[in-house]
């Protein structure tokens, strides 16, 4: 898996958890365990949880404020509420891991802000809306900011009810919105006034609670700045177990490359070894067949010599017999003129 990919990977297990437990009840440890990673990778990719959870929240505060924003980008006022409307009751719908995220207090970690930010930004834009409706009606448009914010929170609770409900459909849940804000703009009062009534409520209203003392503020301080330095403890003792931990894994990583070395050096030798050994096997193969092929030589010669004496052995004994027979021969042609010499000689 690609640095990018894993990233990717970790933002979406993040989001899961986030949107099921909150922030502070997701640790690095799970969304590293759900990952099948060390923590040393999620710290890589994002320094920490607070990393990971910025840019979760940023995304959806990004995809949220597009969706209402191009919404607001229609011509008629009417078209405007009803689009944005259903823009947010269909990212309720279609992210709803996503508005669990928004909507809970937001960690201060988030960077980009909270869901109140939020909906600041997008009342931003439906002011400038209402500026030009309060002053095409006659209605005082330093009122605009005011009107937008209640429209705003109006739609956003809404949202925020309607995430569990999920009754009735969207359409017509938008649809209610839009005959609640909208034919309560039409008939607006430029300048509204509580009854005689709630205003002697008002009036009789409990006092407020005495200001604190100067001495109060300071304690108040004091626990503050104390609350301050724990956090900061906990905080350096988190980022001391998490150098402690990858320095232990550091050195796991060292030990296991060690071992790794020191088996390939022990196979080298093992396999330096036996080729000694075959080197040394093929070596006496080598001699023991020269030995056999002088022997073979040796029993060969001897094989030549014993036939050469016995063919000499055999000429000789042909040559006598052949000396035998010429001599034999040559004495029977001697005797019988021996014979006519004697009988002539007795005549």
């Amino acid at each position: 898996m690609s640095g990018k990919e894993r990233r990717e990977q970790l933002i979406q297990i993040s989001r899961t958890l986030f949107a099921e437990k909150g922030f502070d009840g997701t640790s690095v440890e799970e969304i590293a365990a759900t990952a099948n990673v060390s923590k040393p990778v999620v710290y890589e990719h994002f320094g920490g949880k607070e990393g990971v959870y910025a840019v979760v929240v940023d995304r959806e505060m990004q995809k949220l404020l597009a969706m209402v924003t191009e919404a607001l980008s229609a011509s008629h006022s009417l078209i405007k509420l009803e689009r944005a409307a259903l823009a947010l009751l269909a990212y309720v719908e279609e992210n709803s891991e996503g508005f669990r995220i928004l909507v809970r207090d937001s960690h201060a970690a988030s960077g980009t802000g909270t869901f109140a930010s939020l909906i600041n930004d997008i009342a931003s834009q439906v002011e400038d809306v209402m500026v030009d409706e309060f002053a095409g009606r006659g209605y005082d448009p330093k009122l605009a900011p005011m009107y937008a914010q209640m429209l705003v929170g109006m739609v956003a609770l809404t949202g925020q009810w309607w995430l569990d409900v999920r009754r009735p459909p969207r359409e017509e849940v938008a649809a209610h919105l839009v005959n609640l804000a909208w034919n309560g703009l039409v008939g607006l009062d430029p300048r509204p006034r509580l009854t005689a009534s709630s205003r002697g409520m008002e009036q009789r209203r409990a006092p407020l609670p005495p200001r604190p003392t100067d001495k109060e503020l300071r304690e108040m301080g004091k626990a503050r700045e104390r609350e301050a330095k724990e956090q900061e403890k906990a905080r350096e003792r988190e980022a001391k177990e998490q150098e402690k931990l990858a320095r232990d894994q550091e050195k796991a990583r060292l030990r296991e490359q060690r071992e790794l070395e020191k088996a390939r050096e022990r196979e080298f030798r093992e396999q330096e070894r036996l080729f000694k050994e075959q080197e040394k096997v093929r070596e006496r193969e080598a001699k023991e067949q020269e030995k056999v092929r002088e022997r073979e030589a040796k029993e060969q010669e001897k094989v030549r010599e014993r036939e050469a004496k016995e063919q000499e052995k055999i000429r000789m004994r042909e040559a006598k017999a052949a000396e035998r027979e010429a001599v034999r021969q040559t004495g029977d042609t001697d005797r019988p003129g021996e014979g006519r010499e004697k009988i002539e000689s007795s005549e």
